[in-house]
């Protein structure tokens, strides 16, 4: 039993039972809430007639949407008893509006209007029971008035984004409710904007609670979904490009915006609800808009971060920097009671558009030599055509879906992909060149280890005792030389960038001087030096030249001669190392010989890898060998780093 106990099988029937468990409440709460906590969203609540501006009466259902523009609209008729029987609370949301609702005898029922001080004061004269209420004296109520959150009323004209919630039972008091006639009343104070009814005004018939379910299934799940795109924008891109080794500023400007659009989008889905915790409707409108404009600062930075250009890049700054003026403007109107922020609206989305308008046009001009501005153009297409499309609609209403939201969507979503694979071609790239620089320190280790083998000291060392007594200053001389060509060579561990041809050549010179001693007069060098402003991988040139020394002139009988030249073209500097040698077939397979290639072709890999270059032989038989190092002048930008 004990081992029955212990056994994974056991562990896991007991995960898969909680597993089911969990899921069953998930369905057992989902069924419970279908059948109890039903929500019905209408348009109004009212089915009867509406007439928009004063114009001619239509009829209304309640069901279908109303798309039209208005300054004043109203409605006219019956609620039915189905709405009585089976709701319990009736929710208006509205956003940027006023609205009346009264019976057809004039008696308020629901209602959104402004209250100053002086409106609160006789409504809490009217209402009060007790003639020596101390709030009845105007300075008690002044007292409380400033101390409450009426002090906080936005406004006269601005109504925000407002959730009143109601009992059903209210309008349903005598039981009539079938026979009863409602007028509603609603009123855009906003001259320049001609809304859409179906934009800002929207009612909801449910059971308890019912308004907290329905942000609950309704918008939660897209509000948690807009919060990871907001976690991918803080955390994710710009930690990303710091661990890759550098600050990108443009991954930094991308995480910005991926915020700034998660948020704006959170706060478009929930701003019909924003009012259940967000007391204050005024403060609903500012933060909704202010998201928006965040939006449109962080969009007009990542276009700048693609540019290239010292103008362009300044131009951009302007552009940003007046946008942001323009909306820190707009900020103090608002609170200082001067015009709110929906009325300035329409002037701030023109500068918006003009903003981005204006990089938009930077990158195109850029376009013809900077491949990202061609990809940001390219990615921007969705939001600029939803944007026409929206336009159009405004004037044509031929339907009552906003498109800028998809094609903001289609936009970041196709950024957000793109972004990833960039960070995912940097880490492999990052990857690539840790291998490439162990690769490069091993290839350093074999040609100093190379040159320090066992038969090399041991020639050395021979040759130099030798010279001790016919030619003690020499082998003095010799001595030192060889020792600094040993620190040379263990130096060169620690060299990661290209260093200076000079200081190669001194190096180089070491190692001759030390083989001159082995193979005398066998061995003659020439130099014919000219350009030496230029810079290559360390130990790049001596493996070329043990090359030349070893199995060139080494194994002809009469010895020979080894020349090294510099050269300069228009495109390239050249290191030209030859000999009189005995040659070889450069066509000739590659066979094990006892000689190491493997040395030269980590130089190979070195010089291209490090500075672009290429090496280039030519062999004959009997003739000798000629070996060209091409170093690129384009690969010369890493001379200011050497160190």
């Amino acid at each position: 039993m004990m081992k029955v106990l212990r056994s994974r099988q056991w562990t896991f029937a007991g995960v898969s039972i909680v597993i089911l468990l969990f899921i069953g409440l998930i369905i057992y709460g989902a069924q419970n809430y279908l059948k109890l906590d039903t929500t019905i969203s209408r348009t109004v609540f009212l089915e009867g007639e509406y007439s928009v501006d004063g114009g001619e009466w239509k009829p209304a259902n309640g069901y279908d949407p109303i798309n039209e523009r208005f300054h004043k609209i109203t409605f006219k008729g019956k609620m039915s008893d189905f709405t009585a029987i089976f709701s319990e609370n009736i929710t208006i949301s509205s956003q940027n509006v006023w609205y009346t609702t009264k019976t057809s005898d004039g008696k308020p029922v629901f209602e959104l209007t402004y209250l100053g001080k002086e409106e609160l004061r006789q409504l809490y004269i009217s209402s009060a029971d007790d003639p020596n209420d101390p709030m009845l004296e105007p300075e008690n109520f002044d007292r409380v008035y400033s101390e409450g959150y009426a002090s906080k009323v936005s406004l006269p004209d601005s109504p925000g984004y407002k959730t009143i919630t109601s009992y059903s039972a209210t309008l349903n008091a005598d039981g009539k409710l079938g026979e009863k006639e409602f007028i509603l009343e609603v009123v855009n104070p906003y001259p320049f904007a001609e809304q859409s009814f179906n934009d800002c005004f929207m009612v909801m018939f449910s059971e308890a609670n019912g308004v907290y379910l329905k942000f609950f299934f309704d918008v939660l799940s897209p509000v948690l979904a807009f919060l990871l795109v907001c976690f991918f924008g803080i955390f994710l891109f710009p930690i990303a490009g710091f661990i890759l080794g550098k600050i990108n500023y443009q991954y930094f400007a991308f995480g910005a915006l991926c915020f700034f659009w998660g948020m704006f989008m959170i706060g478009q889905r929930a701003s019909a609800y924003m009012n259940m915790w967000i007391i204050d409707p005024g403060a609903c409108m500012t933060i909704v808009i202010l998201l928006g404009y965040c939006l449109f600062i962080s969009i007009m930075f990542y276009l700048k971060s693609n540019l290239t250009g010292n103008v362009a890049r300044a131009v951009a700054n302007v552009v940003a920097t007046v946008y942001i003026l323009a909306v820190i403007a707009v900020i103090v109107l608002q609170f200082t009671n001067v015009s709110d922020l929906y009325a300035t609206s329409p002037i701030m989305y023109l500068l918006a558009a003009a903003g981005t308008l204006v990089i938009t046009a930077l990158l195109f001009v850029e376009a013809r030599h900077n491949s990202r501005a061609v990809m940001i153009l390219i990615s921007w297409t969705p939001l600029t055509l939803s944007i026409l499309l929206d336009a159009l609609n405004r004037y044509l209403v031929f339907t009552n879906i906003h498109f800028y939201y998809f094609g903001l969507m289609i936009t970041m979503i196709y950024q957000i992909v793109r972004l990833v694979y960039d960070l995912r071609k940097q880490y492999l790239e990052s990857i690539r060149y840790q291998q490439m620089q162990k690769e490069l320190y091993e290839a350093k280790v074999g040609v100093m280890v190379s040159q320090i083998q066992p038969h090399f000291m041991y020639n050395a060392l021979t040759s130099i005792a030798m010279m001790c007594s016919i030619d003690p200053e020499t082998a003095q001389e010799a001595t030192v030389t060889f020792a600094k060509y040993l620190r040379g060579n263990m130096d060169s561990l620690k060299q990661t960038k290209p260093v200076p041809f000079t200081q190669e050549l001194e190096h180089l010179k070491k190692y001759l001087y030390i083989e001159k001693l082995r193979f005398g007069n066998k061995l003659n060098v020439e130099y014919d030096i000219q350009p030496t402003d230029f810079v290559l991988p360390q130990l790049s040139i001596q493996p070329i030249v043990e090359n030349a020394v070893k199995h060139g002139v080494g194994m002809k009988k009469k010895g020979g001669t080894v020349t090294i030249a510099t050269r300069e073209t228009d495109n390239a500097y050249e290191v030209i190392i030859s000999d009189d040698g005995v040659g070889f077939d450069t066509t000739a397979q590659k066979k094990d010989d006892g000689r190491s290639h493997v040395g030269m072709e980590n130089t190979q890999r070195r010089l291209k890898d490090m500075c672009g270059g290429e090496m280039i032989i030519k062999s004959t038989p009997g003739e000798g060998t000629v070996a060209t190092v091409r170093l690129p002048k384009e690969g010369q930008k890493n001379e200011d780093t050497v160190s």
